[in-house]
């Protein structure tokens, strides 16, 4: 079985590991992590070092790719232009925990992990490097743009477009049709039945922006 990486030893991380398992399409060799020193383990699996360590495994074909397990978007958006900087064909995988379920005409991008019992409806688009957390539900013909994320619980509706960097936060609604901008953050349970522009922050019942955002704030 091909070996691969989890870049980010983490909380988050732990939950894409466990996907990665229960899939069985790949064996999990170990953690790549700037932050934690090589030689120890983290749940269960060795802590291989930082991304020199990523670039050589790479070079000597010891892995056949990795995916990065960082929650926040930007940061995650970050470490994946560093790993190309290091190696231009690095393969990133993409991660579906076996209890998804993935309608027919789906597509999902490079990077991107479909968590437990995720629901993804007919001819929905997924860009590259998204995470769709726990139960969450994105309904037929939408679009999430590259390094975007659902939350746990977070409902789409029908033909709504999630744009690059945005996070729908726990719990959240939003109504068939709408479009979510870039770098934008619906907060927690806010029901979202109107469109949000771009580099805002948007939450309540309904939905209505609060305040700028600006690209790579944190949100986590």
């Amino acid at each position: 079985m091909n070996k691969v990486v989890i870049i980010g030893a983490s909380e988050h991380g732990k939950v894409v590991a466990d996907v990665i398992e229960r899939e069985g399409k790949y064996a999990l060799l170990g953690w790549i992590d700037s932050y934690k020193p090589a030689g120890g383990e983290f749940f269960g699996y060795p802590m291989l070092g930082a991304e020199d360590i990523l670039l050589d495994l790479w070079q000597r074909k010891e892995i056949a790719g990795g995916i990065i397990a960082i929650g926040d978007n930007w940061t995650r958006g970050r470490m994946a232009e560093k790993i190309r900087s290091l190696a231009s064909d690095f393969t990133f995988i993409t991660a579906v925990h076996p209890s998804a379920q993935v309608g027919r005409g789906v597509t999902i991008g490079q990077g991107t992990v479909l968590m437990a019992g995720t629901v993804v409806n007919s001819d929905s688009r997924i860009g590259a490097h998204c995470i769709l957390n726990t139960k969450s539900s994105l309904d037929h013909d939408c679009v999430m743009d590259d390094f975007s994320s659902l939350a746990p619980g977070v409902t789409v509706g029908g033909v709504v477009r999630i744009g690059a960097f945005s996070a729908i936060s726990l719990g959240a609604n939003i109504i068939h049709g709408k479009k979510i901008g870039a770098h934008t953050v619906i907060g927690a349970g806010a029901l979202v039945r109107s469109d949000i522009p771009d580099h805002c922050v948007a939450y309540g019942l309904p939905a209505r922006v609060l305040r700028p955002r600006a690209e790579g704030e944190k949100y986590l």
